[in-house]
């Protein structure tokens, strides 16, 4: 499925509002004047507020991506692209659910 490629400097947030921060780690290949983001880039987590029952804080700390595009690679790796296939993880690698990206350019489209 086509899709805006997305970007180190690209909005995002974990099902329970906490901000994601995409680290791209290779920064040659550029959207908008930032680096894309591909499978293997780090994109810590902070704000997270989930607490599992009976009160236990259960945060996401950390993503892992799971697809990217199947046609479009930067060094190698699949870029991510939006509607971004991921999830959100606490420190127990517990999953939360998956990131929603608020924003990010639009005029590179990747499949």
């Amino acid at each position: 499925m086509p899709g805006p490629v997305l970007h180190a400097g690209a909005v995002a947030i974990c099902p329970h509002g906490g901000s994601l921060n995409i680290i791209a780690a290779n920064p040659r290949v550029q959207v908008s004047g930032m680096p894309v983001a591909v499978v293997t880039d780090a994109a810590p987590i902070a704000g997270c507020v989930f607490t599992l029952p009976p009160g236990k804080p259960q945060p996401c700390v950390s993503t892992r991506w799971i697809i990217g595009a199947t046609r479009v690679t930067a060094g190698g790796q699949p870029v991510l692209i939006n509607p971004a296939v991921g999830l959100c993880l606490s420190a127990e690698q517990i999953p939360g659910g998956p990131p929603s990206v608020i924003s990010s350019q639009t005029r590179v489209i990747a499949t």
